[in-house]
């Protein structure tokens, strides 16, 4: 075979190769185009969903008119009950959170009990807690009790905890920021208390004294 036919097979094997991965990609299309739809619809279900949870909390919230309701800008709401208007300084990235809460659905059955989830030791934005709390928490000043209302996406989400929380639930989440400090303040006063922590006294070892043979008569 001379050098020219040969070119010229080799043009012709190249072709076919091209053919065929023009053939895949072609196939590929409406795969693409049904993703796309695929997306447009879970988009349009999950701005249903919030909607929806969003029309029950805020009928919870002008059920409620004495009770007055701050909108954060993460889309969820809270109150509080008890404020500290002393204090200005609120958890921040490197601080410890020592705080108490339950969790109650919109009807206000308790779910988690403070007893049950007691006690609660956060280190800020560090920890991979719920997403509500996680900024919540950072809005609180020491000794405050506020009560948050979750829509799920803040919460728990599509799959719940698994256990007592149910797929796509709101929450009411009521927090009491007990402390907060220095995770270098934190770190310190721990090796301190354990530093002063007495070690376990030593047993003496008594000798076992046997007793000795008696004589019977």
């Amino acid at each position: 075979m001379s050098k020219f036919s040969t070119l010229i097979v080799f043009g012709f094997f190249l072709s076919i190769i091209a053919s065929s991965c023009k053939q895949h990609q072609d196939a590929r299309k409406p795969i693409s185009q049904t993703s796309g739809s695929f997306m447009k619809k879970s988009i349009a279900r999950n701005k249903k969903l919030v909607a929806s949870e969003e029309t029950e909390i805020e009928a919870l919230i002008k059920s409620n008119p004495n009770v007055k309701y701050i909108a954060s800008k993460k889309g969820y709401w809270y109150t509080y009950e008890t404020k500290n208007e002393i204090d200005s300084l609120t958890p921040k990235k490197g601080d410890v959170a020592f705080f108490d809460y339950e969790i109650k659905d919109l009807k206000g059955a308790v779910i988690y009990s403070e007893l049950e989830l007691r006690p609660q030791i956060y280190y800020v934005d560090k920890q991979n807690i719920m997403m509500g709390l996680r900024d919540g928490i950072k809005l609180m000043r020491k000794n405050e009790k506020v009560s948050f209302l979750f829509p799920s996406n803040m919460g728990y989400g599509y799959h719940g905890d698994d256990k007592k929380i149910g797929t796509n639930q709101p929450l009411i989440c009521t927090v009491t920021l007990r402390d907060f400090k220095s995770e270098a303040v934190y770190k310190k006063e721990s090796e301190v208390q354990l530093k002063a922590i007495p070690a376990p006294a030593k047993q003496e070892t008594k000798p076992v004294i046997k007793p000795k043979d008696t004589i019977t008569q």
